[in-house]
């Protein structure tokens, strides 16, 4: 089989919004944003991540998580031009979720993903050939919706699906009804917290480390089903157990909902935890007047204090930085694109490869299928 080379934007990373953008006053930049959207019509479909900055939400047709603007990206054709407010690996996946007469553009190149750096194709390569070599029935790789284009049309090549926070219990469960084992990849939290909820026990997994190309297990290898890659979000590494027992202790009836990629112990202290649908959905649903502490990114808790006001909700830690690239995106990002686009550049278009987009269509298509 080829190897697949990872996906290249056609754009340098390394070019730099222009210093005209940074002259512009908010109001100036929200003006001309909200004319250029008229003027595009339906032939634009801006798409927002929920951990994006409040100036950007209020022009996203859709905010959504990971599988849910994977979704609207895949049921839109008619939109010639999809901007991805997000980071990007998101983009890629729309570009091939969507038809080659449509084209996704990523506002700021440097927007990327430090989980899914964690995971590269070589590595991933590397590990294959120890793995084939350990066990003697298949190892099926499931990659988070959090990874590369390379790694995501490795995983489809050998037999493997694509996750994210919303469906990797129901997908990962679908997998073991098949098979024996699982490489999970590139976040350990979640593959783990997935995993122990299906019942499977933690001396059944092992962590893989991608830089020494070594499994770290105490037991007999054989009897592992889960295979964990060394990687994390930093976002949601920041919350801890002794933050939830503190907040515990000054507010009575507190609930606490986490996102799955915080480690094991944190998602075990919580009352319950989910994607960031489920988090705003179960915040939602709850009787007026509940009191929330959440573990996921402020950007989106400072935005479900203000949508929930009769809600008491507090994030766990109030001082934890929001994802640093995912917040790159500005206003004058935004404004930067649509002129871009207005004037035929491609200058911020993202695109797969055919080659790397059949290959990866392959686990997408497996993680859509009902």
């Amino acid at each position: 089989m080829p190897r697949i080379e990872t996906a290249k934007p056609t754009f340098d990373k390394t070019t730099i919004i222009p210093e005209r953008y940074l002259h512009l006053s908010d109001g100036e930049m929200i003006r001309k944003i909200y004319e250029k959207k008229r003027q595009f019509g339906q032939e634009l479909l801006i798409l927002a991540h929920h951990y994006q900055k409040n100036e950007i939400i209020p022009f996203a047709d859709y905010v959504g998580d990971s599988l849910q603007l994977a979704k609207e990206a895949a049921a839109n054709r008619s939109a010639k031009h999809i901007i991805f407010c997000g980071v990007h690996f998101m983009a890629e996946t729309a570009d091939m979720l969507t038809t080659d007469e449509q084209k996704v553009y990523l506002p700021d190149a440097m927007a990327g993903c430090s989980m899914a750096d964690m995971a590269n194709l070589q590595q991933l390569e590397e590990a294959w050939q120890v793995l084939e070599t350990t066990y003697a029935e298949p190892v099926i790789p499931v990659t988070y919706i959090n990874s590369t284009a390379a790694v995501k049309a490795f995983v489809g090549n050998h037999g493997g699906v694509i996750v994210t926070s919303s469906n990797a219990e129901s997908i990962l469960k679908r997998v073991f009804d098949q098979h024996q084992r699982v490489l999970f990849l590139p976040d350990q939290h979640l593959g783990r917290n997935t995993a122990f909820q299906l019942g499977i026990p933690l001396a059944q997994m092992a962590v893989w480390h991608p830089k020494q190309n070594r499994l770290e297990a105490t037991g007999d290898l054989q009897d592992l089903k889960v295979i964990l890659w060394q990687g994390r979000c930093c976002v949601h590494q920041q919350y801890t157990v002794a933050q939830i027992a503190t907040l515990r202790s000054q507010i009575p009836d507190l609930k606490v909902i986490v996102h799955p990629e915080c480690p094991i112990e944190v998602v075990q202290a919580a009352d319950s935890y989910g994607s960031t649908k489920k988090i705003i959905d179960e915040v939602a649903a709850s009787p007026e007047g509940t009191k929330w502490a959440i573990g996921t990114d402020n950007n989106l808790v400072n935005r479900m204090i203000q949508d929930f006001p009769d809600h008491e909700i507090i994030s766990i830690n109030t001082s934890a930085f929001s994802c640093i690239t995912m917040n790159r995106i500005r206003l004058a990002h935004l404004l930067w694109t649509l002129e871009e686009i207005e004037q035929g550049s491609t200058l911020q278009q993202i695109t797969v490869d055919k080659a790397t987009q059949i290959s990866s269509l392959k686990a997408l298509e497996r993680m859509l299928a009902k």
